[in-house]
């Protein structure tokens, strides 16, 4: 009987389904699902990376400070080694940026009639993985993001040698460039270049001259990595580089727009509606402000009414003479008590960043300038790498000064420094270039400029030594010294437990702030 009726069963079940065979296809597809994507779409949300916030690279850098040392807000102020500064770049580059990129290059590598979108997202990709490497020396990068296209085996990536890993980043670079045609693809939903983007083009020509001068200012950024590692090396990539043709107006500048609604400058939110009061200028950025009578100073400082609702405050005191910066390593506790300068509304007496121009909310994001370029430049026609000699080195450090105090027209409520008042600012003792301490001067420029751009910051501090600021030493968690890379994310031990022991042992064995990244010698 029970024979029977399972052979019922069966029957009524392969007689339905044959029914539905026809159309099998049909009722079991979602007629709403994504079953293709242009890769530029991806190249694009890719281009959309945030910069990053306030309170790590440029607390290390000294820019920046939260004097408070409790709960969420422990991290670089005081040492200590807090996933919620480390995890960020690394959260915003692996899940969606660098997966998202290899899907598109997969996708592109099936046909050849796209050949810039794919030079342009192997020119970016490349850009994001040298800030990877930068902050945490080795990384998943040769199987990263692989899993969505490969499965399983790929789940659990490798970690790879940071110094492997710049060697292909040289490579791709090189090769992306090269590959670069004028009279091929135009690119229109690139965010930098397209035909909405912030330098808008129309032509695969114009274009591709833009990406290029792109692709060679990123060589010339990682031939300057090795400096100090290898400084025969540095001169011949830099030499190809500027060979090659990088930035040379700041009408190449990489940059984001945000328009205040839809998108949002992320990195300025903490500063403008989460809890202001935390956030302070430091005291050596702020000191070096003051006392070169820097015209970008407006722009970057202000005091407030109250320190904890700096945007109510329409009319901020911007200038310099009144700006005082926190100094390091001080708890927010001893800041309301002599020697230091006291409480004041719901915070502390003391200089913050201006939410109305670079902290604000449509404040843009600048990912590669040419002030960064003409200063690299400067450095390595001082050590010989390029030719020109000292004319060259000076001329390098004034066009990246004059091109970085004009760039500040392009934040919101910022006014144009006229041409008088940066020749008398390059004309400053503390300015004036000089071939004896020129690469004094050049790095603490580069300090300068790279206020919100972090990662290049911290990295061009740890190169180049400049500027000479004193350890923070409110604890010895450093051995009295500075951060010198940014930990892995904890979760990662959990989640990808045997690769990333193997990164640990390959880096020394302990996963901490004061190991070096390959390039950074000491």
């Amino acid at each position: 009987m029970k024979n029977i009726k399972r052979l019922i069963f069966l029957s009524a079940v392969l007689f339905v389904l044959g029914g539905c065979d026809k159309d099998f296809v049909e009722v079991n597809t979602n007629p709403y699902a994504l079953t293709d994507i242009d890769p530029a779409l991806l190249f694009a949300g890719a281009q959309r990376t945030e910069l990053g916030g306030w309170e790590t690279e440029h607390t290390i850098v000294q820019h920046f400070v939260n004097p408070h040392n409790s709960g969420a807000t422990l991290g670089p102020n005081f040492n200590a080694d807090n996933d919620n500064f480390n995890n960020p770049k690394w959260n915003n580059s692996y899940p969606t940026d660098i997966k998202n990129m290899v899907q598109a290059i997969a996708i592109l590598r099936e046909t050849n009639d796209r050949v810039n979108l794919l030079s342009m997202i192997r020119i970016w990709k490349a850009q994001i993985f040298m800030d990877l490497v930068d902050t945490y020396a080795d990384i998943p990068y040769f199987n990263a993001g692989r899993a969505f296209l490969d499965g399983s085996e790929f789940f659990y990536p490798a970690y790879d040698d940071d110094e492997a890993i710049y060697a292909d980043l040289e490579k791709e670079l090189r090769e992306s460039i090269a590959a670069l045609n004028p009279s091929g693809d135009h690119v229109s939903a690139d965010l930098f270049f397209g035909t909405n983007g912030t330098f808008k083009t129309t032509t695969a020509a114009v274009q591709v001259e833009k990406w290029k001068k792109l692709g060679n200012s990123l060589l010339l950024r990682l031939g300057m990595r090795y400096s100090k590692k290898n400084p025969a090396k540095a001169a011949a990539i830099v030499s190809d580089a500027f060979s090659g043709g990088v930035m040379t107006s700041n009408d190449d500048n990489v940059y984001l727009k945000f328009n205040g609604s839809t998108f949002i400058n992320d990195g300025n939110n903490g500063l403008v509606n989460n809890n202001p009061y935390f956030y302070y200028a430091a005291e050596p950025f702020v000191n070096q402000l003051k006392s070169t009578n820097d015209p970008r100073g407006p722009f970057i400082l202000a005091t407030y009414a109250n320190p904890a609702n700096p945007v109510a405050d329409p009319n901020p005191d911007t200038d310099l003479a009144n700006q005082f910066g926190v100094p390091v390593g001080i708890l927010n506790t001893e800041l309301v008590n002599p020697p230091y300068r006291g409480a004041k509304g719901g915070g502390y007496n003391y200089s913050q960043m201006n939410v109305k121009v670079v902290a604000s909310l449509t404040a843009p994001d600048f990912w590669v300038t040419y002030s960064e370029v003409a200063l690299l430049l400067a450095e390595a026609a001082h050590r010989g790498w390029i030719p020109g000699g000292d004319a060259t080195t000076k001329q390098y450090y004034e066009n990246a000064i004059r091109a970085d105090i004009e760039r500040y027209a392009l934040y919101p409520n910022a006014t144009a420094v006229s041409g008088a008042e940066i020749d008398a600012y390059l004309a400053e003792p503390g300015v004036a270039y000089n071939s004896a301490d020129a690469l004094r001067l050049i790095n603490t420029q580069f300090w300068v400029v790279m206020l919100r751009n972090g990662t290049q910051a911290f990295s061009n501090f740890r190169r180049s030594g400049f500027p000479a600021l004193s350890p923070n030493l409110s604890n010895n968690l450093l051995n009295g010294g500075f951060v010198r890379r940014l930990s892995y994310p904890d979760y990662e031990l959990a989640q990808n437990k045997e690769s990333y022991l193997n990164a640990v042992a390959a880096i020394g064995g302990t996963d901490n702030l004061i190991t070096r990244v390959f390039w950074d010698i000491p």
